[in-house]
């Protein structure tokens, strides 16, 4: 049973920083490419930071420079270290991992953690 599980986020100060960990089951390693998303209630969910199994990362221009995804295969977790925090990055962070499966793509999601940025 794949199961991916969020931790961190909270209240955070503009300016700030936050740290999200996603632990995976099975490993890690069986996700092809793995990532952060975010939901604002009313709005579509939007990709916030991916990497692959290979390492090649991906960032929303919204999040670039300021926002850092890695993937540690030995501690089996996929980290989102957030600096310099903004307001409108309040929202409900969701771990993703996507794997092939007999030939299909299949994206699976953490429950969700909010993280809500204010002074």
């Amino acid at each position: 049973q794949v199961q991916l599980m969020e931790s961190g986020g909270g209240l955070g100060q503009p300016g700030g920083s936050l740290r999200l960990s996603c632990a995976a089951s099975p490993r890690i390693s069986s996700f092809n490419a793995m990532g952060w998303y975010r939901q604002d209630p009313g709005k579509e969910r939007e990709l916030v930071a991916s990497v692959t199994s290979g390492g090649i990362t991906n960032y929303a221009d919204s999040v670039r420079g300021r926002f850092t995804i890695s993937r540690d295969n030995a501690k089996n977790t996929v980290d989102l270290q957030m600096n310099n925090l903004k307001p409108e990055d309040t929202a409900v962070y969701y771990c993703n991992g996507v794997r092939y499966e007999q030939g299909w793509r299949v994206n699976y999601w953490g429950q969700g953690t909010q993280v809500t940025v204010s002074s």
